[in-house]
Order: C-alpha cells, then sequence, then structure tokens
C-alpha cells in the first residue's frame, strides 16, 4: 500500500510539474533548472521506468531521440576536445533523453489540456508584454530581456520569435476548438497579435521565414478544399500587402539579398553582416565534414575543428555553425545527420496516429519549426528551444493512439 501511495504522489508531481514546465521555458532559466530534477526524481517513484524503456523500444518517435543522444555520447570518446568539455557539451542536448519522460507523464488527456492551455497563456502574457514595451508602456526591469530595437520581454529575439510564432498556430487551433464564442475570438485574437508581433515587431528572419511556413500549414490543413484556397489566398495577399507596404519584414529581406550578393562576391565587410557571417560558417563547416564525413570530430569538437579550419585566413571564429543538421554532421558523422533527419520524419510521418485533429496538427507544426529553425540556427544546443522542443514532442506523443496488442506507456 506504501510502494502504491508514493507512486501515486510520484506520478502526481511529475504531471504537475511538467505543466509549470510549460510556463516556465518560455519565462525563466533558472526555474526549467529546478523543475528538470523534480521531474526526474518524481517519475522514478512513481515506478514506470520500465513503462519508459518500452516506449522506447516500441516507438520510434520516442527511439530516435534517445539514439541520438546516444551517438553524441558516443562521440565524446573520440576527437581532441577534452572529455570535461565533452562531457558538458553533450549535457546541452540530454533534453532529447527526457522526450520518452514526458511522453509517460502526458498520457493523461486532461494533463496534455491544462499544459497547452498554461503554456498558451504564458506565450499570450508575453505578447501583450511585447506591445507594451513596443507602445513604451513598461519600464525597463532588470529581469526582463530586451534585444535593441526588438521588443522581446523574457527571452532574445529568436527564441522569442520562435515561441510566438509557433504560439500563433496553437492560439487559432484553441480558438478552434473552444465552444465559447468569446473564449474563440479571445484565442483568434491572441493568434492576430502574435503574428503580427513576429512579422512587424521583433526583427528575425528566424521568425519571418517560420510564421510563414506555420500560415502555409495552416492554410493546407483547412477542412475542405475551398477553405485550402481561401487560406492560400489570404495568406498571397498577406505577403502582397507586406511586399508592397514599407515594415521591418521588407527591409530584412532586401537587407538579406544585399547581403548575400555581398558575401558572393568576395566583398570583405560581407562578413561582419548577419547573413554573411552564417554563409561563412556554412561553408567552412561543410570543410570540416569533408575531411571528417563518417565520425566527424567528436561531441564538442567542432569549435577547435572550426579554429583549425579558418587559421591564419582572417576569418572569424565560432562556436556553432548556426545550423543544427551541419552541427550534428560536424561532430558525430553522417550516421548522426541521419538519425537527425529520421527522427524529424518519423514524427511527421505518424502525427496522424495521435489522439486529436489538434495534436496532430501541432505535431506537424513543431517538426516545421524545429526543421525551419535548424536550417539557421543550432536550436538542438540552445536551451530554451531544445527544451521545448523535447517538451511539446512529449506532451504531444503522450496521446498516441495505441492498438490492442501495444501496450500504453502509463495510465496514471
Amino acid at each position: 500500500m506504501a510502494i502504491r501511495s508514493a507512486n501515486e504522489w510520484g506520478a502526481t508531481v511529475t504531471r504537475w510539474a511538467l505543466i509549470a514546465l510549460g510556463v516556465s521555458i518560455p519565462v525563466s532559466t533558472a526555474l526549467d533548472n529546478m523543475l528538470l530534477p523534480v521531474i526526474l526524481a518524481a517519475c522514478v517513484i512513481s515506478g514506470q521506468t520500465r513503462a519508459i524503456i518500452d516506449g522506447v523500444r516500441r516507438h520510434p518517435e520516442l527511439c530516435l531521440p534517445v539514439s541520438l543522444f546516444g551517438l553524441l555520447a558516443v562521440g565524446i570518446l573520440y576527437g581532441e576536445s577534452p572529455l570535461r568539455h565533452a562531457s558538458a557539451h553533450l549535457w546541452k542536448y540530454a533534453d532529447l533523453m527526457f522526450i520518452p519522460v514526458f511522453a509517460l507523464a502526458f498520457r493523461r488527456p486532461d494533463t496534455r489540456r491544462h499544459a497547452l492551455t498554461a503554456f498558451a497563456l504564458t506565450i499570450g502574457v508575453t505578447v501583450v508584454l511585447s506591445y507594451m514595451v513596443y507602445f513604451g508602456l513598461l519600464p525597463k526591469l532588470p529581469f526582463l530581456a530586451y534585444d535593441g530595437l526588438s521588443p522581446t520581454v523574457f527571452k532574445y529575439k529568436i527564441t522569442h520569435n520562435i515561441l510566438v510564432a509557433f504560439g500563433a498556430f496553437l492560439f487559432v487551433w484553441l480558438g478552434r476548438t473552444s465552444t465559447s464564442r468569446r473564449v474563440r475570438l479571445a484565442w483568434y485574437g491572441l493568434a492576430l497579435l502574435a503574428a503580427l508581433n513576429v512579422l512587424l515587431m521583433v526583427r528575425g528572419a528566424t521568425g519571418y521565414v517560420i510564421i510563414f511556413s506555420l500560415g502555409l500549414l495552416w492554410a493546407l490543413e483547412l477542412s475542405s478544399w475551398r477553405g485550402a484556397i481561401s487560406g492560400m489566398l489570404a495568406l498571397v495577399g498577406v505577403l502582397t500587402l507586406l511586399s508592397l507596404v514599407p515594415n521591418p519584414l521588407q527591409q530584412r529581406y532586401a537587407m538579406v539579398q544585399q547581403e548575400i550578393q555581398l558575401w558572393r562576391s568576395g566583398n570583405a565587410t560581407a562578413e561582419a553582416t548577419s547573413t554573411g557571417q552564417r554563409l561563412e560558417y556554412y561553408r567552412n563547416t561543410l570543410g570540416i565534414i569533408k575531411d571528417h564525413p563518417l565520425t566527424g570530430v567528436g561531441t564538442g569538437g567542432f569549435i577547435k575543428a572550426y579554429a583549425e579550419q579558418v587559421k591564419g585566413t582572417g576569418k572569424q571564429q565560432t562556436h556553432n555553425p548556426h545550423n543544427e543538421f551541419l552541427n550534428i554532421t560536424a561532430q558525430i558523422g553522417i550516421a548522426g545527420l541521419l538519425v537527425l533527419i529520421a527522427m524529424f520524419w518519423a514524427q511527421w510521418r505518424t502525427a496522424g496516429q495521435l489522439a486529436t485533429p489538434m495534436e496532430q496538427s501541432l505535431v506537424r507544426a513543431l517538426v516545421l519549426t524545429l526543421v525551419t529553425g535548424c536550417l539557421v540556427n543550432s536550436l538542438l544546443l540552445d536551451h530554451a528551444e531544445g527544451l521545448f522542443y523535447a517538451w511539446m514532442s512529449g506532451l504531444l506523443y503522450g496521446g498516441l493512439k495505441y492498438t490492442p496488442s501495444d501496450k500504453p506507456l502509463a495510465t496514471a
């Protein structure tokens, strides 16, 4: 009886700590780091360790993130990076190991619903505060993040835009599934405010690309062909309007084009630009991959390998190539790249197995967000983005549909 009570207590603590983590991810790294050990310890107390292992064994959506972490763990054993540095670098990818744990705790539909609502409300508050900063209604406070000309609040502009862009997509779904007209309009209003916040207020090409990718997904997922065509036309209309009216998006697009032309021409000033830097990082990282295609340079070995690659050229050094696909390949070789691609593909392919149409759509939106963002950033290496991916993946895959021969991860 005592063991059963401890198991139930552990399961309850795990669920509520995970809901709290959904609030914490967009707000506080320190709180994230406090909640993760609590979740892990409570999950062990709940007595569901075997269920986690069984879930990893049965489901590629849960196995592949663990496999990617496993390859990175092997990667600390070779290469020239000191073991201490390599281990610290490996720890940055530890969020991948939490996905099966999160999926176990999110088996109950009410837990998933509460967690999504908590996350959505946190993003909604972030959007409202961002508008207050933009209009000068919120003073600069020491615990808030201010990112140059962009009215960010808790996170800097890349992270802010990624979370708010996904939040806009989530708001639309919460509106579509709401039974109250007032609540539905409130969610739709937040979705519009979030989209405008990404497009017109917080400067960043990553957010622009993600919000348009999610807009395209939304248009294609509308229930009828007429709705899909209408959605596509609306998206084209927004793009046309933004191309004609002066705005930060238009300015950023023109700047990126100019920076690419400067880089192609070999102009020395190109490397001082954001786009020029990234293109230079990509070119030099491909050189590292060419020299180490099978095993890479080892986990955590990128910094030293890149320094060697640009030695004597006067090129700027970097701690990561700002592209997760290149970053993984440079560290652990082609096998790592294939597992990373398979991880995203497995989620996209099995989205239809999830419990509700909203969860099915949100998984596709999550994959699209991460794949798009990983093309120009090392998102799994970054704390907030990597943890967001792990938390949201666990939440959505907690709702896997199971066949009679396929035992659920847990019902606690």
